[in-house]
């Protein structure tokens, strides 16, 4: 366990004795006030207040609709209610199980529908659960542990047996993954991706290796958004990420699952991915 996880473990049993002192760490962590959040949850400041100290049981009904303003996952929304003395409202199953058949055939189509250009579906942890052909070059490293399951994209990615020396705007990439998995953490405070955002920290950051590929200072401004530029025997790819998610799920598994799409971001690129595409058809 890392030192700021296990810090934070003994942070929320020291506070969450009660419901309300769980509410009180989430609101804060959202940096709202009392009256911002009772306003949102339309209750009175007093009443919330009440909750927070533990003068005052709030409802089950109460329970969901403070998490559900402050934007509690959904796994912490049942340990909200447990801690409330209700059950539990959200079931997780595995993307196995037949009452997921649909949502599982669902990912699978959008993963094949996405070649020839690389595709995944991730968890909570960044542990990849899926993926389309398009990204069997990605899985070609120097470590092989790094790729056995369960494979984290994020280590696979940084690692400096991984893909860290392949990736040509590593320094810029590094920095935008960082970036977003604190982001993470600051949404869900999920000690493992604590643990894990200091394991990548640890990693020796390395300098851009590809020249060539690094931003020039009189275009970079005009970039939509940061490209994943890889260095293969083709020369440089280029390519845009999107995260998409499921709307609404009332399923744990499936409100942690995201699909992490790649469209090529230049002609080459966009070439490349053809051709890759004929050698399948042969």
């Amino acid at each position: 366990m890392g030192v700021r996880a296990a810090r934070y473990r003994h942070r929320m049993m020291d506070e969450a004795r009660s419901v309300g002192a769980m509410i009180r760490e989430w609101r804060q962590r959202r940096r709202l006030s009392q009256l911002e959040l009772a306003c949102d949850a339309e209750i009175s400041t007093r009443h919330l207040s009440f909750v927070e100290t533990g003068r005052s049981l709030p409802s089950r009904a109460m329970v969901l609709r403070l998490a559900e303003r402050l934007e509690v996952p959904l796994r912490e929304r049942n340990v909200l209610l447990t801690a409330a003395g209700y059950a539990p409202s959200f079931r997780e199953r595995p993307l196995e199980d037949p009452e997921l058949r649909a949502a599982h055939e669902t990912i699978q189509a959008l993963l094949k529908a996405h070649e020839p250009c690389p595709a995944l579906a991730i968890d909570r942890h960044w542990t990849m659960v899926a993926w389309n052909r398009a990204v069997a070059p990605f899985l070609e490293v120097k470590r092989p542990e790094l790729i056995k399951p369960p494979m984290n994209a994020m280590r696979i990615t940084l690692h400096p047996d991984g893909l860290a020396p392949r990736i040509a705007n590593y320094l810029e990439w590094r920095e935008h993954a960082l970036t977003r998995l604190r982001r993470q953490i600051d949404l869900t405070a999920d000690p493992i991706l604590i643990d894990l955002l200091e394991e990548l920290r640890g990693y020796p950051v390395m300098e851009t290796a590809h020249p060539a590929a690094r931003a020039n200072p009189h275009t970079a401004h005009h970039r939509v958004a940061i490209p994943f530029q890889f260095m293969t025997e083709a020369g440089v790819l280029s390519f845009f990420s999107t995260t998409t998610i499921f709307g609404t799920p009332i399923d744990i598994t499936l409100s942690e699952l995201a699909l992490e799409t790649f469209f090529p971001a230049d002609p080459a690129t966009a070439q490349a991915l053809r051709r890759m595409a004929d050698g399948w058809r042969q």
